[in-house]
């Protein structure tokens, strides 16, 4: 393929960020401490730019470039979005939080637009190549933010654990991807796509039956899937998850548990649904002993928690086994479903953690449920939109995360499995104690200190659009599934 400007603007958003992340290196180094706030106003700007030409090169037919590695479709152009606008509140929000922690350093930023850079990469795998190198480069770039506070002994534990038992993951995957590429011969998603239909192959000839070889691709499969379960922290995958989330500082914690599940997902819908599909009967039932393991693990030890950052954690691991019953379905609508329900968690995650650096001052990080207590006696404000986020993330009525959890319980109904959808509600519904408790130590219990709450302006304004976007979407939630419904279709 010819390198022409035609044929590279597709990839356009990813090179204008590369370029990005490359100036902000070189300027940040010869910056004065005084001027350490331009490193996160370009880091703003560059989210905004890749944005607009998300926008610009959004397509109106599928598009592969570079050898076919690379996809730009529908579904990349929304999941890019939505990465960028997560990652725009997560940046936003971290600033004071960094800032008062001596932490407010052009290593988070650059850091960050590297993980997105990764994301972006991963969204628009088109080869098992690229899928790998998109997950890599996420996973390197969120190692170093988990230790990027050297001081924390905390952190330093966590960013061990998360690189070790993440490298074994990565190494898992990879291995999987080999077995596939020695039994299909290609590591393009279409081409082992036609070889598990039988169909026909780039060359022109007719793929045989793939039976010699099952046993090979179904060994692949379980090792791709274990990379996969690992990266959105589910069960029974999910030891690093409450420990690297606890021990983090609360501004990486915020973006682990954000814009990376969106990524993640992208991952999943990459290779099981556009490369795997052959081997749907068998990924379904794995994905239904995965979706179950993780509802009621994070479910049912998130009420033991005290802390909220390790009760948020083992909440990822329950949003996961729900986010896996759309892609159960094997339906386009349960797909979208999927989809709708990831980018709604992201959302919701972020407002969560945000909340604990709103909370948080000099010194003193409000993660432990205690320190939301009496919060409505300190600001009836910021308790209502703590309830907000906490009823969305329970799935109550008419917060947008109901909708979330509704559109992926219907389509595992629509499947004929009412028994896993009915399984799911019983989990749904030990989930609402642990938020409820939330809510009731906001609105009935004494605070334990009278501190007033500190926050800069733009803090404020960001963390009430988060929260009261949601809102607004939960009343007419039907304008974002339906962007999810044209993207699958």
């Amino acid at each position: 393929m010819t390198l022409t400007l035609q044929n590279l603007l597709p990839a356009a958003p990813e090179m204008f960020l590369l370029t990005m992340i490359t100036l902000l290196l070189v300027i940040d180094v010869s910056l004065p401490e005084r001027y350490r706030a331009l490193t996160y106003q370009m880091a703003q700007a560059t989210l905004v730019g890749v944005a607009v030409l998300v926008l610009m090169f959004y397509p109106e037919q599928q598009v592969l470039r570079f050898h076919d590695t690379f996809v730009n479709d529908a579904l990349a152009a929304v999941l890019k979005l939505a990465i960028v606008l997560v990652t725009f509140f997560v940046f936003a929000y971290s600033k004071p939080y960094l800032q008062d922690r001596n932490l407010f350093k052009g290593e988070y930023f650059i850091l960050g637009l590297m993980a997105v850079l990764g994301m972006l990469v991963l969204v628009s795998a088109h080869s098992l190549l690229t899928v790998y190198l998109g997950l890599e480069l996420l996973s390197l770039s969120l190692y170093a933010m988990v230790g990027l506070h050297r001081e924390s002994i905390t952190a330093s534990e966590a960013a061990m654990k998360y690189f070790v038992l993440g490298a074994l993951a990565s190494g898992m995957l990879l291995y999987g991807m080999s077995l596939f590429y020695g039994a299909t011969g290609t590591l393009d998603l279409a081409e082992i796509a036609r070889y598990l239909a039988g169909g026909t192959g780039s060359d022109g000839m007719i793929v045989q039956e793939f039976a010699g070889t099952r046993p090979v691709l179904i060994l692949g499969l379980v090792f791709i899937l274990v990379g996969i379960a690992f990266k959105l922290g589910a069960a029974p995958f999910h030891m690093w998850v409450p420990d690297v989330y606890h021990g983090a500082p609360t501004a990486v914690t915020l973006f682990i548990g954000s814009a990376p599940k969106i990524a993640a997902f992208a991952m999943l819908m990459r290779l099981l649904v556009d490369g795997l599909a052959g081997l749907d009967s068998d990924w379904t039932q794995i994905l239904v002993i995965l979706a179950i393991a993780s509802m009621a693990i994070g479910n049912i030890i998130a009420i033991a928690q005290d802390n909220l950052k390790r009760m948020l954690a083992y909440s990822t691991i329950a949003h996961s086994g729900f986010l896996f019953l759309g892609i159960i379905a094997g339906t386009q609508a349960g797909f979208a479903a999927s989809m709708f329900y990831v980018i709604v968690y992201a959302l919701m995650a972020a407002g969560g953690f945000g909340m604990i650096i709103v909370l948080s001052r000099t010194g003193v990080e409000a993660d432990r449920l205690d320190d939301f207590k009496g919060l409505n006696e300190r600001s009836p404000w910021y308790a209502f939109l703590m309830l907000i986020l906490m009823l969305s993330m329970a799935g109550v009525p008419p917060f947008l995360g109901f909708w979330a959890k509704w559109s992926v319980l219907r389509e595992v109904v629509n499947a004929d499995m009412i028994w896993l959808a009915v399984v799911a509600v019983c989990f749904a519904i030990i989930g609402l104690f642990y938020y409820l408790r939330v809510v009731r130590m906001m609105y009935f219990d004494a605070p334990l200190n009278q501190a007033r709450i500190q926050a800069p302006a733009g803090m404020r304004v960001m963390i009430s659009t988060n929260a009261l976007a949601i809102l607004a979407l939960g009343v007419y939630p039907s304008a974002l599934m339906a962007v999810c419904i044209a993207v699958m279709q």
